[in-house]
Parts: C-alpha cells; sequence; structure tokens
C-alpha cells in the first residue's frame, strides 16, 4: 500500500475527535481501512455504548469511519517508486529462460518424436519393434510418469521455494527426502507389479522384465529433470536426453547390439549421468549462494501435509494424460493377446499433435510470470479500499491473457496440421504419403490437436492458481476433467471403435478448462483475500 505523510496537523473535525485519531495513529501509523481503526478502537476499550456517549455515534464502526475520513484529508498518499526496468536484452533473455522452463516437463516427449520421425528409434521407442515389444515399452513408460509425477510436483514447489528464499541448503535436502521418497515407491510399485503378474499372469515374464526395466530407468530420469528444473539447468537435460539418444546410435547401429539392450544400456547411463549431475548442481549453487545459515527443516509431517495437493495434481495430470491410451489399448475390437495391447496408429496421431502441447507451454509460462510480476508490482499503489478496483482491473487481464493464449495455441495447432499434411502430400520427403495415410492416425491427430489446445489453456489457469497458492482448486478442476475423460472414452470405444478414446481427452480437457477458468474468476473477484492468503 502506498506510504503516508502528514500534511496538515491541525486537520479537521472536532478537536477530541483528533485527539481520539492520534491515539489510534500511535497504535497503527497507517491503518489499512476504517475497520482497522475499528478494532484498534476496541482494543483501547471503546465500545458502542462509549462511542454513543461521546461522540454521539450508533456504534465503534460509524466512530471509527468518521475517523478514517478526517484521516484521508490529513494524510496524503505518496506512492512507490516505479520499479526498475531492465534493458531489452535482459528481458528477452528472461522470457527465454521462461519459455524454456515451460516447455521442460514436456521437452523429453518432444524430443522423442524428433527422432523417432528422423532416426526411426529413441531412447524408449523404436518403428520396428514387436506389437508385444512395444506395448512393455508403452505400459513401462505410463507407469513411469504416473509413479513419479506426484513427485516432481512436490519437488519443483518445496524445492524451489526454498531457493527462491536462498536456503540452498534446505532445498538440497527436502529435494533429496522426496528423491528417496520417489524410489520407494518405485521399488513398492516394483514389486507389486511382480506379484499381480505372478498371481493373475497378465504378461509373460519376457515382457514384464522389458515394463520393470524402462519404468525404473525413466522414473530416476524423470526426478532428475525436476531437479534441473529447478536448479534452473533446463538445458543441461535437453542435452543429456540428445546424449542418451546418441548412446542408443553408437550401440544399435554402429555396434549392431539388439535396441533393447542398446536402449537399455543407453537410459541406465542417462539415469546415473541425470543424478550425478543433479547433485553436482546442487552442490555447487549450495557453496556459492547459500544464504547464511538455514534453519532446520519442518516436520515430515508438516511438510507432507503441505506438498499433498501438488501431488495429488501431479498424479492425476499424468493419468489425465494418457488415460485415453490405455483405453484405446484395452479396446477388444482386434486380435488382444494381452488386457493391454499397443495400437500404433493411435499412437501416431497423438505423437504427432504432441507439439501442440510443448510449444504453448512455454508462452504460457512467460504470460503467467508477467502477469504475476505486474500484480506483485501494482498492488503496492492500491490502498485497501480499492482492492475491488485492482481486482476488476487484473480480470480483465486475465480475460485478454487468456484470449492471446488460446488464439497462440490455436495457430501452432493450424501451424502442425499443415505441416504434417504437407510432409504428407510429399512423398519425397521423410515419412510423406505414410503420415496420415491411416483413417485412425488422421482421425486422432484432429481431435489431439484440439483437445491439446484447449489443455494448454487450462493449464494457463493451472498455473495461475499453482502462483496464488490455489492447489486444491486446481486438483479439483483435473479429477473432474479425468471422470469425464473416463466417462466418455470408455463407452465410445467400446460402443464404436478404439480411435474414439481420444474423444475423452477432447472433452476431459474442455471441463478442466472450464472448470479452472471458473475458479481464477473466482479468484480474482476477491483478489485481496487471495493475495493476504497467498503470502
Amino acid at each position: 500500500m502506498a506510504q503516508v505523510l502528514e500534511q496538515d496537523k491541525k486537520g479537521n473535525g472536532s478537536e477530541k475527535l483528533n485527539e481520539l485519531l492520534g491515539v489510534v495513529l500511535e497504535k497503527r501509523l497507517q491503518p489499512e481501512d476504517k475497520y482497522e481503526i475499528a478494532a484498534i478502537l476496541e482494543s483501547k476499550g471503546w465500545t458502542d455504548d462509549r462511542a454513543a456517549e461521546e461522540f454521539g455515534v450508533e456504534n465503534v464502526f460509524e466512530l471509527a469511519g468518521q475517523l478514517w475520513d478526517i484521516g484521508q484529508k490529513r494524510f496524503v498518499a505518496v506512492p512507490l517508486p516505479p520499479a526498475a526496468k531492465i534493458g531489452f536484452f535482459s528481458y528477452l533473455a528472461m522470457v527465454l529462460r521462461s519459455f524454456l522452463r515451460g516447455m521442460i516437463f514436456a521437452l523429453p516427449m518432444a524430443i522423442s518424436v524428433l527422432a523417432m520421425l528422423t532416426l526411426r528409434f529413441s531412447l524408449w521407442s523404436y518403428e520396428y519393434l514387436s506389437l508385444e515389444l512395444a506395448t512393455g515399452i508403452a505400459v513401462g513408460t505410463i507407469m513411469s510418469f504416473m509413479a513419479v509425477g506426484g513427485f516432481t510436483q512436490a519437488i519443483a514447489r518445496r524445492g524451489f521455494l526454498y531457493i527462491k528464499l536462498g536456503y540452498y541448503n534446505m532445498a538440497r535436502r527436502i529435494t533429496y527426502y522426496f528423491v528417496r521418497l520417489g524410489y520407494v515407491v518405485c521399488a513398492a510399485i516394483f514389486l507389486a507389479f511382480l506379484l499381480f503378474n505372478a498371481f493373475f499372469g497378465v504378461f509373460p515374464f519376457r515382457m514384464v522384465v522389458v515394463i520393470l526395466l524402462y519404468f525404473i530407468f525413466l522414473s530416476a530420469i524423470w526426478l532428475s529433470v525436476t531437479v534441473m528444473y529447478i536448479l534452473q539447468r533446463e538445458l543441461a537435460f535437453a542435452g543429456l536426453l540428445v546424449a542418451g539418444i546418441f548412446a542408443v546410435y553408437v550401440f544399435f547401429v554402429l555396434l549392431k547390439i539388439n535396441i533393447i539392450i542398446s536402449q537399455v544400456i543407453s537410459l541406465c547411463l542417462v539415469s546415473v549421468a541425470g543424478v550425478a549431475l543433479a547433485v553436482f548442481f546442487f552442490l555447487t549453487a549450495e557453496r556459492k549462494l547459500e544464504k547464511g545459515i538455514a534453519p532446520a527443516l519442518p516436520r515430515a509431517s508438516i511438510t507432507i501435509y503441505t506438498v499433498l495437493p501438488y501431488f495429488i495434481y501431479g498424479f492425476l495430470y499424468f493419468t489425465f494424460l494418457f488415460m485415453d491410451r490405455v483405453i484405446a489399448w484395452s479396446t477388444s475390437n482386434v486380435y488382444m493377446p494381452y488386457l493391454i495391447w499397443f495400437r500404433g496408429p493411435y499412437e501416431m496421431g497423438l505423437d504427432l499433435a504432441l507439439i501442440t502441447l510443448i510449444i504453448p507451454m512455454g508462452f504460457i509460462e512467460v504470460v503467467v510470470n508477467e502477469f504475476m510480476a505486474n500484480l506483485e508490482a501494482h498492488q503496492q499503489n492500491y490502498m485497501a479500499s480499492q482492492t475491488a478496483a485492482l481486482g476488476l482491473k487484473y480480470l480483465g487481464i486475465y480475460l485478454r491473457r487468456l484470449c492471446l493464449v488460446a488464439v497462440f495455441s490455436a495457430a501452432v495447432a493450424v501451424t502442425v496440421y499443415l505441416a504434417v499434411r504437407f510432409i504428407h502430400l510429399n512423398p519425397l520427403l521423410p515419412l510423406g504419403a505414410s503420415l496420415l495415410s491411416n483413417r485412425v492416425t488422421h482421425f486422432v491427430f484432429i481431435a489431439a490437436l484440439v483437445g491439446y489446445t484447449v489443455l494448454c489453456i487450462a493449464l494457463m489457469n493451472a498455473l495461475l492458481l499453482f502462483s496464488l497458492s490455489q492447489p486444491e482448486m486446481v486438483g479439483r478442476s483435473i479429477l473432474w476433467g479425468l471422470v469425464i475423460n473416463i466417462m466418455v472414452g470408455f463407452p465410445l470405444s467400446r460402443w464404436f471403435d478404439h480411435q474414439f478414446a481420444v474423444l475423452g481427452l477432447l472433452f476431459g480437457a474442455v471441463v478442466f478448462w472450464a472448470a479452472t477458468c471458473r475458479m481464477v474468476i473466482k479468484v480474482l473477484k476477491n483478489l485481496d483475500y487471495y493475495l493476504y492468503a497467498a503470502s
């Protein structure tokens, strides 16, 4: 709020009111509003009867209102100095870093898809795998995202909080705590999967080995990604992933080793290197940037309680993202030797549309960062009595930013469709005349383009709510989206064809977007309350 300077010591009103205002100002030099003055009066022993007897008012609140009015005349507001403007190149660097940070969690899938389109293989996939091996790798990959998705959100929330405060030692300890907990959970899932499969025989042992190897190594890699994210080392992981794909190339293409063995060795190397780099980066940052002696960490129970909503969201988000695949691959309209059977054309449609989810996420990070930075600066120039105006101002800014993100995401989706169609219509290009030749791939591609576009807009809302410390609102919204995803995709895939499972993703994204829009509008209409709660 604005600072105040005394302008006129004489003021207006009766001498007695001025004396009482002086008593109030001894307690609080800059009252926020008349309600704070009323609270101070009550703390000084003023009651409604006393106020009526001495000043002829009905109650303490009316007296506080009179004192507030006098104070407004006696004091003038002096705005805080404006924030220093940063240079063009500094601003550009900040925007680029925010853009990369927004893309980091989708970057592994993007690099994998790019490698598949050019090399026909990546760190964890291969175009010419048998359907059995493709199923095993897909199941292990999905399990890894779902197992550690909650831990990545918990690390990103708590670890990054301590880093912003300059307590790298605390950030390292809490990050290692959640990483260890993640490994324990992965080990428990490993054993549970083995026991479940031993009792019910869902998959043959050769598939179980593939599933669990990919599951363990990919889980370790995702946890390393998160550590590099909070340390702002996004490019280091991208380079590590490219190096892993190069290692597959060396083992598979040059040394002629089996593709599965080549990938498992490369995954092992990348996961070990990721852990080593994360430890190195943390120790380096702690030596250079640690801010004094770090206080003791909160009790584990308190830490878990505070990050639980973020953990739940992480699990629900990745479950939402992969649910349509599970539904489609478990539809028994074709040969189904196992409970889940990989569908290549379906997966191709989703992979082609994935760029629609990746690029806008970087743009969203930039938009939300700027939104919150401006909000932090502007709220200092509003009095407590002007909080409604501040909320309306930022409601308008939010709606404009929402439209901007929607237009940008839609433009990316259209560009991706035109690019894929151009490649498809030019047989001389790599993969030409084959990308959209399958009707299932074409249908899933278009539906996923729309679904991922809507999901991007919903994720902008989610990031805003996270910035205002409202993870429960995001969790409830993604839960509704997941429910609709299942309720739409499952029956349509069973009544018609497995490709219609993608409509569950589309309608679930629409529900997620609508729910988060409603939550953001609710927060912005009561912005003063939620800013206070977030602080």
